[in-house]
């Protein structure tokens, strides 16, 4: 179980809201190094980079980003443990801790059975690998110096991840969720451990276009039985899930609106439990992320 302190220092080191962002990942590492450095002078806590078989390497790309950056707390979201050794992830996340004074968290995940297959891995029970994995990091000897251990969030939905996360990680980072996932998640998590939900969004108005945006985003994880069995313990029906999502099922996992309405949201997932909100503004290119970050900041979101 993670220590009061631990926790503590893991909070202030994300502050209460963050960025999310995979698309990073396939553009020119001086494009990354831009909008981080824009984003940390935003005021804005962390930025959490997705990993995709197609993209950089989690920890390499962090510390192209760690690189760039004074303040800012780099977290992956999430490091697969199918793609790279528990010594590799433990040396790595170390290296980079004690590198960047201890601005690198480590999210980890057990990733979808379609892209474990493809690496060549057996995708086999979540909550098993993902504690062997853990064992294996715990068992490693780290020789370098390490002044701060890098903390680890693990992507947690159900109870039994969740759970996993309270005892044997600094807390969770649950991917795709609303508010009432957050509530039910600080309730298995306990007080202690972190809580740090991404939350996606979309800054339109206009319904038609927004929740056009918002079903191409969400077409690929309602196509993933982690997310949709989520879902339907939450309580979302058959019917919701169908046809790409039924409003109602869209206007709770993506907000979109003024940016009002954006911050009304992460309050609600901080009113719910949670410690930190990471925002995904939904962006075609760089400079749309950025100018959404920037308009989100301007309304008072990095003050929440």
């Amino acid at each position: 179980m993670t220590g009061a302190g631990e926790a503590e220092a893991l909070r202030r080191r994300l502050g209460r809201v963050g960025v999310w962002n995979s698309s990073l990942s396939g553009q020119p590492a001086s494009v990354g190094r831009e909008v981080a450095a824009h984003i940390e002078s935003l005021g804005y806590g962390a930025l959490w980079i997705g990993e995709t078989p197609t993209g950089k390497e989690a920890l390499t790309h962090a510390a192209i980003l760690l690189g760039a950056t004074h303040r800012l707390t780099v977290a992956t979201g999430i490091a697969n443990i199918w793609a790279r050794d528990a010594v590799a992830a433990a040396n790595g996340a170390n290296a980079l801790s004690e590198a960047s004074g201890g601005r690198f968290v480590l999210g980890l995940g057990v990733s979808h059975a379609p892209a474990v297959s493809a690496r060549g891995h057996d995708y086999r029970r979540p909550v098993a690998a993902m504690t062997a994995y853990l064992d294996a990091m715990d068992a490693t000897e780290y020789g370098g110096p390490l002044p701060e251990p890098a903390p680890r969030l693990l992507a947690a939905l159900r109870t039994r991840m969740l759970e996993l996360a309270a005892r044997r990680a600094q807390g969770a980072h649950p991917y795709f969720v609303t508010p009432d996932h957050t509530a039910r998640a600080r309730e298995v998590l306990g007080a202690d451990p972190v809580l740090a939900p991404e939350q996606t969004l979309v800054l339109d108005t206009d319904p038609e276009r927004a929740r056009g945006i918002a079903r191409r985003f969400m077409s690929l994880y309602l196509g993933l039985p982690n997310y949709v069995n989520n879902l339907r313990e939450l309580g979302w029906s058959e019917e919701d899930l169908a046809g790409g999502g039924s409003d109602a099922l869209v206007d709770a996992v993506v907000v979109w609106g003024e940016p009002e309405t954006v911050i009304e949201r992460v309050q609600a997932h901080l009113d719910a439990g949670a410690d930190h909100v990471c925002v995904q503004p939904l962006a075609d290119t760089p400079r749309g992320l950025l100018d959404s970050l920037r308009v989100l900041a301007s309304a008072g979101l990095v003050a929440r």
